[in-house]
């Protein structure tokens, strides 16, 4: 029987992305078209270039097993060596070759009969057998919807679409959000400010953490010495790193309560004014929400020239901002560090799959998907790193991977003549999501705190399951979870 070579279409070339074409190119599936609306490779480590960006990961953890780099210029890389990490994995594995840039993807339709989905972007259509939505979670900026801000006569910038050319020394910045982006901006540009007020309505945990630590030399020597032995540590430590996360994000063990009083302890040994250590202690447990880590915030809003701004903001004004004690700031430029519509996922696409059905009918109660991978009512569609990705416990490098193995195994049916269409069926989505939501039960996300991790319908979208379990999902496909024909 002669082979059929499937026609893939990959969206996103992120993290997601480049592990799917590469873990795709390895088994031997080369027909393949990466599709990336942005100008680069990187995902949001391309969008995001805002001044202070770091991973809140070490280095050695968040990258790809199949490509350890040796010479991190910090244990917490910035986003800019991060960015320029995956446009080299992306040159030396030849990627680049399937690659379109600045392709944004519009709409996906699958055909009934023909079992192939038609992919339209801008310009064009291309016709794929398998459609690989590999478009991540971080990527559409949130903008919250505050009165007035059209009328607001300077700079309103969002951290996601950061103007390098933006003159901030000197100049009175507002910034607006508590995340680890906005930690890191205020802690970036309050050094040079001529004044930098944080609108802080929720305060954040934050563990103290030396982010500006460099790699030291002999470590680079050493894994450039002994290759072997730095692909036996990437393959390592980013699943041990992981298991003790998870176990101490999903258990109430000592594990948890030994950071969650770490956390206390940062503030406590940073923070001495009672008045201002009591408007930046928050009212929900550390690790709640996606964990901070910063060794500069809280000496940057000590500074003479900080300020923490607790009451909500009432109204933009064409000069500054007013809170609800009405109080005016008056302000220069705007830092919208507010995160990102996190449960799009392809939306805003129109994503139309068997029967007319759309995507946003499928998850009109919020995104639905079967271990992460697969969706009812769409054939011959994955995602990687979809709804409950591991986003606050296990490596996204490794999951990724896992998740593009996992695909293979599909996709190697279809090479054989075995399958035309594969799909998951509603019972095993049903039954996987009920499992999450039952797990998420003891989970510390789960405690009391309202965070991004919820989802528009009430539920935490992430996994909640520790690294054997999602390893074991994702080995081998149980035919009986899904339809094929």
């Amino acid at each position: 029987m002669n082979k059929r070579d499937p026609r893939i279409v990959i969206i996103g070339a992120g993290v997601a992305g480049i592990a799917s074409a590469y873990t795709f190119q390895v088994a031997g599936f080369t027909n393949f078209t990466i599709l990336e609306k942005g100008s680069d490779v990187g995902g949001v480590w391309h969008w995001n270039r805002y001044p202070g960006l770091t991973c809140d990961v070490p280095s050695h953890i968040y990258q790809f097993a199949f490509a350890p780099k040796p010479d991190w210029s910090h244990i917490w890389a910035g986003g800019q060596e991060i960015q320029e990490y995956h446009r080299d994995v992306v040159e030396r594995f030849g990627l680049e070759n399937h690659l379109r840039l600045n392709t944004e993807v519009t709409a996906l339709h699958y055909d009934q009969d023909a079992h192939t989905w038609t992919v339209t972007t801008e310009n064009d259509t291309l016709t794929a057998d398998f459609v690989i939505c590999a478009t991540g979670v971080l990527h559409h900026p949130f903008t919250p919807d505050i009165p007035g801000m059209d009328a607001f006569e300077a700079t309103v910038v969002h951290t996601a679409r950061w103007d390098p050319e933006l003159e901030t020394a000197g100049k009175r910045i507002a910034v607006i959000g508590t995340g680890s982006t906005g930690v890191q901006v205020v802690s970036a540009l309050q050094p040079k400010a001529g004044k930098l007020l944080h609108f802080a309505r929720s305060p954040q945990w934050m563990l103290w953490a030396p982010m500006k630590l460099p790699q030291l030399g002999a470590v680079t020597a050493l894994l450039r010495a002994f290759p072997k032995l730095h692909q036996a540590v990437s393959e390592r430590i980013p699943l041990w790193g992981s298991s003790v996360l998870v176990d101490i994000v999903t258990k109430p063990t000592w594990r948890r309560k030994l950071v969650q009083q770490y956390a206390r302890l940062s503030l406590r040994a940073q923070v001495r004014d009672p008045k201002l250590r009591t408007e930046l202690t928050p009212d929900y447990q550390p690790l709640c929400k996606r964990q901070v880590l910063s060794g500069t915030y809280y000496q940057a809003i000590k500074a003479p020239n900080a300020q923490l701004v607790t009451d909500r903001i009432a109204e933009f004004t064409p000069t500054g901002i007013r809170t609800t004690d009405g109080e005016h700031h008056r302000i220069d430029i705007a830092v919208l560090a507010t995160g990102f519509q996190a449960h799009n996922y392809m939306r805003p696409m129109q994503v139309v799959g068997r029967d007319g059905v759309t995507l946003d009918d499928a998850w009109v109660k919020g995104p639905r998907a079967y271990r992460m991978t697969a969706i009812p009512g769409f054939p011959n569609l994955f995602t990687v790193l979809g709804p409950n990705s591991p986003t606050g416990s296990i490596s996204l490098q490794y999951t990724a991977e896992l998740t593009a193995r996992y695909i293979v195994k599909w996709l190697e049916r279809f090479e054989r003549g075995e399958i035309n269409e594969v799909e998951v069926t509603d019972e095993a989505t049903d039954e996987f999501n009920a499992a999450a939501v039952e797990a998420m039960e003891p989970t510390v996300w789960n405690t009391g705190c309202n965070s991004w991790y919820f989802s528009e319908g009430g539920t935490i979208d992430l996994w909640p399951f520790d690294v054997a379990t999602i390893t074991e999902m994702l080995s081998e496909p149980e035919p009986e979870h899904y339809r094929v024909s």
